[in-house]
């Protein structure tokens, strides 16, 4: 059986970007869980993408999986694509390597030598690249791509831009409310609808043609789209590319769980 796989990072310019990443001196330990490393990327870094997503920060999934937007949210971005007929051409990068802790003090947002570095895998995504398209997920992603389009480079650079409600926003803003979840998700897909419809004009060149389809006022069965095998890399378990739910930050107290993310097997995948 051949099993697709991300071949990662071996590539220039992105070895020298994960080769030079910044440390603790530019994201402070207590606003980022640097013990768990950064995460860099998913998708294409072989010039082929068409639509570039721009996230915040990596979770606990991401963090074992070291490819960025693999859960819930991940699922949900890839069924937009999927809308906008990408099914492969697309990368992924966050607003920051590594996981938030708490919240980001705005000199932290601003510091020079976070958006340089930033700057620099936006630049080698899209300067003399095939990007069509860019989505930014939420206020981090888009502050990152407004710092960006504020560069000599970012200026020159034509192309359709859309930021959105983050994927997982309705769950972190409702707190297990129902209503509110309801209400919050029609919300959400309303502000995802009129994204595609900016986007979908200028995606020339998608995987499969496909005519645009908008959300309705709740998910439905083809929203969500799982992860394509080829984004993780070699010899990822079957059952990390499933649902959300087999790494969790478990402990006592904030510290314990900042140093711990627990793995389960799911049920049914040992006989």
């Amino acid at each position: 059986m051949t099993r697709p796989f991300d071949p990662g990072y071996g590539a220039e310019p992105f070895k020298s970007l994960c080769e030079t990443y910044p440390d603790e001196t530019v994201y402070p330990s207590g606003q980022f869980r640097l013990e768990w490393g950064p995460i860099f990327h998913r998708g294409r870094l072989d010039g082929s993408a068409r639509v570039l997503v721009i996230g915040q920060d990596p979770a606990q999934h991401e963090t074992i999986v070291r490819r960025i937007l693999v859960g819930e949210a991940g699922r949900r971005v890839q069924g937009f694509l999927a809308k906008l007929g990408i099914t492969r051409s697309y990368v992924f990068v966050n607003a920051y390597l590594y996981s938030v802790y708490g919240s980001v003090k705005a000199k932290t947002r601003k510091s020079p030598a976070l958006i340089e570095y930033r700057n620099r895998w936006l630049e080698a995504l899209l300067v003399g690249q095939q990007i069509e398209a860019v989505l930014a997920l939420g206020q981090a992603a888009d502050e990152a791509w407004q710092f960006w389009r504020s560069t000599p480079k970012g200026q020159s650079l034509s192309v359709a831009y859309a930021a959105v409600t983050h994927p997982t926003q309705p769950e972190s803003s409702s707190k297990g409310d129902k209503a509110k979840l309801q209400a919050a998700t029609k919300k959400m897909l309303q502000n995802w609808n009129a994204a595609l419809q900016v986007l979908s004009p200028s995606v020339q060149h998608p995987d499969v043609p496909t005519t645009l389809v908008l959300y309705e006022e709740n998910w439905v069965d083809g929203d969500r789209v799982g992860i394509p095998e080829f984004d993780y890399p070699a010899g990822l378990p079957a059952w990390m590319h499933e649902q959300d739910g087999w790494a969790k930050r478990a402990g006592a107290d904030d510290l314990a769980k900042r140093r711990n993310i627990t793995l389960t097997v799911p049920k049914g995948v040992i006989r």
